[in-house]
């Protein structure tokens, strides 16, 4: 008995350490352009994968000069997940020099896009020929709306089952379970929306993140800034936005998580009027913030938006 007991035990310990650990050690490690999108993808991928991103908390995927490290990044990546839409400008440069022949996934496939209303400016005046070289015609700025969410959720599942077929049923079953959630979050909003009048649901923001928000749920946005942050208004414009802040008496004034404030603070005293906050555009904010994760993102958005749209 003596002979067997070790050897029985042995087995045992090889069977834990083969078991317990794999799933961590194994986990296919998955970038994500910035940091919204990689809450997505980490929700589809849960325990079988291992996802970083890019642009981090709190960054400005517009400005986002990638370093040595990102390179790195890039490189050891099995699946590489950007938004698309012209938001990434940099990634074909940094997938090149960091030599990566994996997959890339554009998240925003198959959503239908909205365009810049004029070549230029847009219907309020605003100068977007700047935003055009960055982002071209489209704005990228599409998880503004929790229904294409939905459809970045199937795309990230489509994605994972190709690349890892024995994870599939997995990435099944938390996409929808994630997509329920997302379903649920646009008919609450949907909900708090419609108890406003039309005529109060006007929004005044850093820049122009948020045209796909405002078509879903019938809020005008009007902005300092173009649809990227790297854009400058001209003194002009910024007269013009003052003027219809006064006439139209808009109380609902908010900069963002990843952009310098100074711009909108400056439209605020001169339009006689104070900023209502902060709203988290294009990144999420630290782990202990009030927009960790997507969906945490959107209610706390939401509700800082009704808060001041109420004051109009």
């Amino acid at each position: 008995m003596k002979l067997y007991r070790p050897l029985s035990m042995l087995l045992a310990a090889l069977a834990l350490a083969v078991n317990v650990p794999a799933a961590a050690a194994e986990r296919i490690p998955v970038l994500a352009s910035f940091s919204i999108l990689g809450d997505v993808v980490a929700n589809v991928g849960g325990d079988r994968i291992a996802v970083s991103t890019l642009v981090g908390p709190d960054e400005d995927a517009h400005v986002f000069q990638p370093a040595p490290d990102d390179i790195k990044a890039v490189s050891r990546a099995r699946l590489v997940v950007v938004n698309g839409l012209g938001f990434e400008g940099w990634m074909e440069r940094l997938a090149q020099s960091a030599n990566y022949r994996g997959p890339i996934v554009v998240a925003s496939a198959g959503i239908k896009a909205r365009e810049r209303v004029g070549e230029d400016e847009d219907e309020h005046g605003h100068d977007h020929a700047a935003a055009h070289e960055h982002h071209g015609k489209d704005d990228p700025h599409a998880w503004q709306d929790p229904q294409n969410v939905v459809v970045y959720t199937r795309n990230i599942v489509t994605a994972l089952a190709k690349l890892d077929p024995a994870g599939a049923a997995v990435y099944r079953k938390n996409g929808d379970a994630y997509i329920a959630k997302l379903q649920d979050l646009d008919a609450w909003a949907a909900r708090q929306f419609a108890q406003i009048p039309d005529a109060k649901r006007k929004v005044i923001t850093s820049h122009d993140a948020f045209e796909y928000f405002g078509a879903r749920y019938q809020v005008r946005f009007l902005a300092a800034q173009g649809v990227s942050t790297d854009s400058e208004p001209s003194a002009r414009e910024i007269a013009a936005l003052i003027r219809q802040i006064r006439t139209e008496k808009i109380k609902a004034l908010f900069f963002e998580n990843m952009s310098n404030p100074k711009l909108l603070q400056q439209i605020a005293r001169e339009a006689g009027t104070a900023p209502g906050g902060k709203l988290y555009a294009d990144a999420l904010s630290k782990a202990d913030g009030p927009a960790p994760d997507y969906l945490s993102l959107m209610r706390y958005n939401i509700t800082q938006l009704l808060e001041k749209i109420r004051l109009n």
